[in-house]
């Protein structure tokens, strides 16, 4: 009996404080790692008894945030980002899979789960892995394992990245081509530059929304591949390519072409990049401790080697000028 009502005291708290705390990391002394971490340990201890809102409105608000940010970018900045990452685009994202399936098959993590992880990796997590998983046929739990996978090392990323790149003393461009390439969500991609500078956060969120016009093309041909092995036409389902880039073009065009409207533009940039921060937040509080125990052992260990080596293998890339502006 004193178990259920504790559960339904902490269930009341809960109702409350995460609202509470959702507005609270609009404040712009609220950090993006802050937001993401405080998310987490409200889900552990308290819960999240609006799981089903906050779910729903996580990739609406996180498309609107990039869009936002769009008002405060250099269009010129976006086009030199998007010529010069072509190659290396091309180079990492196949480097990535091949890599990926190779720890796969020596982990023995399924063939389908490696592909939603290793797509993940690649291009843009959750977003890549959402176009990706009806395209081979993914079931419910390799779906969520691959998104849980992607969630915890997002998490990652937003506190190790700043503190790397601060000890390696890397310049704002390289820091912001370096979480582009090897952090998987835009979201945690934006957060982590966004601690870094104004720089960074640029740079970062243009290299990152380029990667991420890949998802149709890699998608189309992953289903193609997965077509073939099977002997039959199951994969059929047509990924969808994000609109939000297109939104985030045009208004970092007005930004650019329209001085008229500078001021205007900043302030949205403003207010996008604190809900990108709440955003953050609400990503964190959804990472329940039953998602976080259905990704299991393999398929982590799958994702962090995966990571790990990507992530290094772009820093020395990056280091040894490889890899520049």
């Amino acid at each position: 009996m004193s178990q259920l009502i504790n559960e339904n005291q902490r269930r009341h708290v809960a109702y409350v404080f995460v609202p509470l705390v959702a507005i609270a990391s609009l404040w712009p002394g609220v950090s993006s790692a802050t937001a993401l971490i405080s998310g987490v340990i409200i889900a552990a201890l308290l819960g999240n008894p609006h799981q089903t809102i906050t779910k729903k409105v996580v990739s609406p608000l996180l498309q609107w945030s990039i869009i936002g940010l769009g008002a405060g970018m250099n269009l010129n900045v976006i086009g030199k980002v998007g010529a010069n990452g072509v190659i290396y685009t091309i180079v990492g994202i196949v480097s990535t899979i091949l890599v990926g399936f190779a720890l796969a098959k020596w982990l023995g993590v399924s063939p389908k789960l490696a592909t939603l992880i290793s797509i993940g990796t690649a291009i843009c997590g959750g977003s890549a892995i959402a176009a990706v998983a009806p395209v081979i046929e993914a079931d419910e739990r390799d779906v969520t394992v691959s998104l849980g996978t992607v969630f915890v090392l997002n998490a990652a990323a937003l506190v190790i990245f700043p503190y790397i790149g601060h000890a390696l003393d890397l310049s704002q461009f390289a820091f912001g081509t370096w979480s582009a390439l090897a952090i998987h969500d835009t979201s945690s991609v934006v957060g982590a530059s966004m601690q870094f500078g104004p720089e960074a956060l640029e740079v970062g969120t243009t290299t990152k929304l380029v990667r991420a016009l890949w998802i149709a093309p890699v998608a189309l041909t992953i289903g193609a591949i997965y077509s073939k092995i099977q002997s039959k036409d199951k994969s059929t389902a047509k990924p969808k390519v994000p609109l939000f880039i297109v939104g985030f073009i045009l208004a970092a065009t007005v930004r650019t072409f329209m001085p008229a409207f500078a001021g205007a533009a900043d302030m949205l940039s403003l207010v996008a990049r604190r809900s990108l921060v709440m955003t953050l937040f609400l990503i964190g509080v959804n990472l329940s401790p039953k998602t976080l125990k259905s990704v299991g052992l393999r398929p982590l260990i799958h994702g962090v080697l995966l990571w790990f080596i990507v992530g290094t293998a772009t820093l020395t890339a990056i280091l040894k000028g490889l890899i520049s502006n």
